[in-house]
């Protein structure tokens, strides 16, 4: 019988950008995707919160009827995903992450929200924005790029997890990173499975930060390698 595979997109992504990956584990997972509030065109009227993304995956749980998963979590979507161990133990079982960021110092924050400038995006990298429209239409992306510019700085200013939260999840979780991550630093993703009690750290050659560079192949045998 095939277990449970939830993955969970990154910041300012959809589970657009996701499909493929469920394409090849489907013959070893039941594999499944979401949205979270205010992405890929689904509806928010609340404020961009990891507790808030972690109830989206507590409904959507509710609405398949299952009871727990395993969980890869890009990115941001790795975030939520040690979130949600945190609050809700029984519904998570192993965890993997790449490129999740960890270190939201203030000064970090303000590092990532200067990327996250709509207007300047519009004028330099016009196939970016393009892209963030598609994505999350009929939302405004611009909307979205604002509230994760928020939820970074609420990040930074005590809403992150600390030390002490990593110690207290005790799923077995991967932390991976790529050789090429330019967001993430290998130092931070290392920590964070230290602090894990059964934390694992691997690089993963030759990748970069952006999902859609990373090979597909190699992400989809790394969860397996993992998971089963």
């Amino acid at each position: 019988m095939k277990t449970n595979l939830l993955l969970l997109h990154g910041a300012l992504g959809s589970e657009a950008q996701l499909k493929s990956l469920q394409e090849l584990l489907a013959n070893d997972f039941n594999v499944h995707t979401l949205n979270f509030e205010g992405h890929g065109g689904r509806t928010f009227t609340h404020e961009f919160e990891m507790e808030r993304f972690a109830n989206n995956v507590v409904e959507k749980l509710q609405t398949l009827g299952i009871s727990n998963t395993h969980i890869f979590g890009y990115s941001m979507g790795g975030y939520v995903a040690l979130t949600l161990a945190k609050k809700h133990p029984e519904k998570v079982d192993k965890i993997v992450t790449l490129g999740t960021k960890f270190n939201w110092s203030f000064e970090s924050a303000q590092q990532e929200i200067k990327l996250l400038n709509p207007e300047k995006i519009e004028e330099k990298v016009p196939a970016f924005a393009k892209r963030l429209h598609e994505l999350h239409q009929p939302n405004d992306w611009k909307k979205v790029m604002h509230k994760t510019a928020e939820m970074m700085l609420d990040l930074a200013n005590g809403k992150k997890l600390t030390n002490s939260d990593l110690q207290e999840i005790q799923h077995k979780t991967l932390i991976a990173i790529g050789a090429l991550d330019n967001m993430v630093t290998l130092e931070e993703s290392e920590n964070a499975a230290t602090q894990l009690p059964n934390g694992t750290f691997k690089i993963v050659e030759n990748v970069k930060h952006p999902i859609e560079k990373v090979d597909l192949n190699v992400l989809a045998n790394l969860i397996r390698d993992f998971v089963v």
